[in-house]
């Protein structure tokens, strides 16, 4: 049986061409048009495994999907990183001047707002999905309204690219976490990368006591994130990424912070993705 992979969007979307990098192509895609759905997949085992975006280089973090992942209990077993190309893409035979309209996910229309500065008569039109809107132009055959989608979306959707790479800022990229119910475990050699999230007293130091631990133990701190804890106010949780090169140096960290940290839990340890 195919190993099913919940992606949030539909094929031709960012999270179809992560899951096809890190799973390959011998799997069934189970689209959501939400990551709260994603979720619920995984939750119903309707979905095995699930790919979920959690940060950008430009825009940030993604931080409901760091509530999400604690809060459901997901384990992270994987990452990958994708480099962003957005492509303005229309029914074949059309032109950028024939194009009245473009419609797209709002990061997409974000990320090439200067693109669009040259070419007043188009309007911006916020949608659910890249592809999604791609797919529709199609089945619809929507003349003058064009898609801001990953070239793949194109060859799905037999359209045809106007202009090609039409992002303001062309080094974007997003990582993106791979998620389960069920921790995988890999051997300690190959573990290199670990996500946690803890919670501090409100002592004076209390954050700085556990990153120097973190430093001491030869942890790379590569990410933090700070979330309210909804249930107590003005209280905060980490969310923090380490990379490290002997699993040994994180299990000394992991045992002091259990005791240091008034909350202690492991989301995930995987292979570091930057890692060539």
């Amino acid at each position: 049986m195919k190993l099913k992979i919940a992606i949030q969007g539909i094929k031709g979307s960012n999270h179809h061409q992560v899951a096809k990098d890190y799973f390959g192509d011998d799997v069934t895609f189970v689209e959501c048009s939400s990551f709260d759905i994603l979720v619920d997949h995984l939750l119903n085992k309707t979905a095995d495994k699930g790919v979920m975006a959690i940060e950008n280089s430009i825009a940030g973090s993604i931080i409901p999907n760091y509530a999400l992942v604690f809060h459901k209990n997901l384990h992270i077993i994987g990452e990958q990183y994708l480099n962003i190309h957005h492509n303005l893409m229309a029914l074949k035979g059309q032109t950028i001047d024939d194009i009245k309209e473009v419609r797209s996910h709002p990061m997409a229309l974000l990320q090439c707002n200067e693109f669009f500065k040259n070419y007043k008569h188009i309007k911006l039109v916020e949608d659910v999905d890249t592809a999604e809107t791609a797919k529709r132009i199609q089945e619809n055959q929507l003349k003058g309204i064009a898609a801001i989608a990953p070239k793949v979306a194109a060859e799905l959707y037999d359209l045809e690219i106007i202009h090609s790479e039409i992002q303001t800022i062309k080094d974007n990229s997003t990582r993106f976490i791979i998620v389960k119910t069920q921790n995988k475990a890999l051997p300690q050699n190959e573990i290199n990368k670990a996500s946690v999230r803890f919670i501090t007293d409100h002592k004076r130091g209390s954050l700085a006591a556990i990153l120097n631990v973190m430093s001491d133990c030869n942890l790379n701190l590569t990410k933090i994130q700070s979330l309210p804890v909804i249930e107590m106010p003005w209280k905060y949780s980490f969310f923090v990424d380490v990379t490290f090169e002997k699993y040994k140096h994180f299990e000394k960290a992991k045992a002091l912070l259990e005791i240091m940290a008034e909350e202690f839990k492991v989301l995930g340890e995987y292979k570091n993705a930057r890692i060539v």
